[in-house]
């Protein structure tokens, strides 16, 4: 009989953490959530209706799609989504490139040095990302490559943290797969192509999401180095658009704008949220 009430105090107790626990996640979850609804909420709100709400409405009964149709037809959104996803694409499957090669030349190649100079390359981590930018857009602009792609993309096709990440990934692949390939007279690019990318694959695609997300978010390198609208990027175009696009009065506009920006990062994290996940908490291997 003590046992079943043992048993019953520790059921009722659980209940109430675990019911705590969830309200607390709620409570949490809709102070996350809240601005993405009062931006969805006020781009599907008229001019009008938007002006006219002395106290802000947390919903609406007349819903319009106009201020959608405005972001397309009274300013080049759709030239920023482009020329966005062009510099995210083109950076990412070149840092992929990049970040691979080194990472595999760190973990398994041979070489004099390499200790000393993995650990230089690391303290590169350590310099402030302002110094880099700056001697980033010195070298671009002696080279005669603002506003272009290229000089958008370059700075971007390398990071000594993907690099670092990727190299502690591809060294806990055992030895004993690289050696026996080795002697089946595997090249060190076949073995990096049909053994290590194989095996770390969810870190390679945790690295590929998380630099689309850095390319579609970035501010401060295209806002330096591109005057000229037709290379705006969404982050840049979106304060053409506040300054000579909708104005800074049109509020439902410019959310409208936002939302369409927004999306596909929301839709690229609800597809892979669980291969993010995956990438960062699991090792190299195979379990």
């Amino acid at each position: 009989m003590d046992y079943e009430k043992i048993e019953r105090a520790a059921k009722k107790r659980k209940t109430i953490r675990n019911t705590i626990i969830y309200v607390l996640l709620a409570l949490w979850a809709i102070v996350v959530l809240f601005p993405f609804y009062w931006m969805l909420l006020t781009s599907v709100k008229s001019y009008g209706a938007y002006n006219s709400e002395y106290i802000p409405q947390f919903f609406t009964l007349s819903p319009t799609l106009q201020n959608y149709i405005d972001a397309f037809t009274t300013v080049p959104l759709a030239k920023y989504l482009i020329n966005t996803l062009i510099f995210t694409v083109v950076t990412t499957l070149i840092m992929l490139v990049v970040t691979t090669l080194a990472a595999f030349a760190f973990a398994r190649l041979e070489f004099r040095g390499k200790n000393l100079v993995f650990t230089l390359f690391l303290a590169l981590m350590m310099i402030p990302n302002e110094l880099v930018v700056i001697t980033n857009y010195v070298t671009i602009t002696n080279l005669d490559m603002r506003n272009t792609f290229t000089g958008l993309i370059l700075p971007s096709v390398t990071s000594v943290f993907y690099i670092y990440l990727l190299k502690e990934n591809f060294a806990q692949v055992p030895d004993q797969l690289y050696y026996a390939a080795k002697v089946d007279g595997t090249s060190d690019f076949r073995y990096l192509r049909k053994v290590m990318i194989p095996i770390c694959r969810p870190t390679l695609i945790t690295i590929a999401i998380l630099k689309v997300i850095e390319c579609w978010n970035s501010y401060v390198w295209p806002r330096l180095i591109t005057d000229e609208e037709a290379y705006y990027l969404v982050s840049n175009g979106i304060q053409e658009i506040r300054e000579n696009g909708f104005g800074r009065e049109n509020i439902p506009a410019m959310m409208a704008a936002v939302v369409v920006i927004s999306v596909p990062l929301i839709v690229l994290f609800l597809i892979f949220h669980k291969k993010i996940m995956e990438g960062v908490s699991r090792g190299g291997t195979k379990g």
